[in-house]
């Protein structure tokens, strides 16, 4: 079961409730009957491993055994035609 975050708008005041998905959300606060809110909070995500960002580059054992193969097939030499 999740935990929820409220807070009352009447007097300030934070607590946590242990609700299940399906229940409906508090209305009353349990320390001055007023009428409370839901806080969102931010999903704590944690990738692991490598390739989760743009800059990240993944190592392809195709994308070098491609750049070798090319090599071999031009005599041996990765050298431009301009030098």
């Amino acid at each position: 079961m999740p935990i929820y975050e409220y807070q009352c708008k009447a007097c300030g005041v934070r607590f946590e409730q242990f609700q299940r998905f399906t229940e409906e959300p508090l209305k009353v606060c349990p320390e001055c009957g007023g009428s409370v809110y839901r806080l969102v909070q931010p999903v704590g995500i944690i990738f692991k491993g490598s390739g989760f960002y743009v800059t990240d580059h993944r190592a392809s054992s195709s994308t070098t055994a491609a750049g070798k193969k090319s090599a071999k097939e031009n005599g041996g030499s990765e050298k431009s035609e301009g030098d």
